[in-house]
């Protein structure tokens, strides 16, 4: 009696019990796509708050966070529907990247200065949480999407979901 080895559809041909690249980058995306499609409506839910909490890092003057915060809410759940459709994907993932670098710049230069803020991303689910835990999230959301825009397996491997290629 021989005993046959079955692939995983999870896995690629010669990877054994490795999840493949695009079925990581897959559900990366997708995940992503909500955080920020929810982050995004949460703001753009209450953009005079959101306005408010640009105003708290002191680096802009008030008309200008209040443009803003009508703008910024909108440009994340854009971005995150791209990801979560697999259209203009590497254009949103540059445009996410750039912006949590940059907020990560601004809320470590405000940390520094001694403002001590909350940044209003996720509404009160992350209010109470301690500076540390905020730059956490916000790394591991910046190495998530620079793994999506790594190009290991991009031209390689081709995904259709919905009815988009990715």
């Amino acid at each position: 009696m021989s005993v046959q080895h079955v692939q995983s559809p999870l896995t690629r041909a010669g990877q054994s019990g490795a999840a493949s690249p695009w079925l990581v980058r897959f559900f990366l995306a997708l995940v992503l796509g909500g955080v920020f499609v929810y982050a995004g409506a949460l703001k753009a839910w209450d953009p005079v708050k959101f306005a408010s909490d640009i105003q708290n890092f002191h680096i802009l003057s008030w008309p200008l966070g209040v443009r803003l915060a009508f703008y910024l809410p909108w440009l994340e759940i854009v971005c995150g529907l791209a990801l979560l459709t697999g259209w203009l994907r590497t254009g949103a993932v540059g445009i996410l990247s750039a912006l949590m670098m940059l907020f990560i710049a601004v809320t470590i230069a405000a940390r520094v200065r001694g403002i001590d803020l909350d940044c209003g991303c996720f509404g009160s689910a992350t209010k109470n949480l301690p500076f540390r835990w905020h730059l956490v999230i916000d790394f591991a959301l910046l190495v998530a999407l620079l793994v999506l825009w790594s190009p290991v397996g991009r031209l390689s491997v081709r995904v259709r979901y919905f009815w988009l290629t990715y």
